[in-house]
């Protein structure tokens, strides 16, 4: 179980938990914003909703599955950003998780993201993960840099798969971390 885990960054305290079932009407909401703010997600605001039941349901699966993990990050008893990594039990591939993460564009600079990824790589690898997987849109550069600096490779592309505002189409990048020592 990860600990609750307060951080300082510029000025900004926050705090790393684990996802609880109180928190899945904030999650929906959270999820929704997040969609809206950014266009380097899979989704545009409202498409794909999430409500506060379908959160109930994931937060509870997740927390009973060893091979899924749901963080959060919390400013002021506000959630500000999360991290979900789900794997499964098929023992062709019990030994990886995929993962997505979302933090809110006002607290972007604050290695908020950075600090969710890193405890979920330390309960991949405590946990005997072997592998997590991730899908980023080519023009997020700053969050491949970020999981190529947390040991993540590319392993491929897949070309022209999302089609942006502006009109274009655009790749998006498959990454993985392997932990040779699980």
């Amino acid at each position: 179980m990860i600990r609750t885990k307060d951080v300082t960054v510029n000025g900004c305290t926050y705090i790393i938990r684990h996802a609880l079932l109180d928190d899945a009407k904030f999650l929906s909401e959270l999820r929704l914003q997040i969609d809206g703010e950014t266009e380097n997600l899979d989704r545009e605001k409202g498409e794909d909703f999430l409500s506060e039941a379908d959160f109930t349901k994931m937060i509870k699966n997740d927390t009973e599955s060893p091979h899924s993990l749901f963080l959060v990050a919390e400013v002021d008893a506000k959630l500000v950003g999360f991290i979900r990594a789900v794997g499964n039990d098929l023992k062709r591939t019990k030994h990886l998780v995929e993962f997505g993460i979302g933090v809110l564009k006002d607290y972007w600079g604050y290695r908020i993201g950075r600090n969710l990824l890193t405890e979920l790589i330390k309960w991949a690898d405590s946990h005997g993960i072997r592998k997590i997987s991730l899908h980023v849109l080519e023009t997020n550069v700053i969050a491949k840099s970020l999981y190529e600096k947390l040991g993540f490779e590319v392993e491929g592309t897949l070309k022209e798969d999302k089609l942006l505002s502006d009109g274009h189409y655009y790749n998006t990048i498959v990454m993985g971390r392997i932990n040779k020592y699980n």
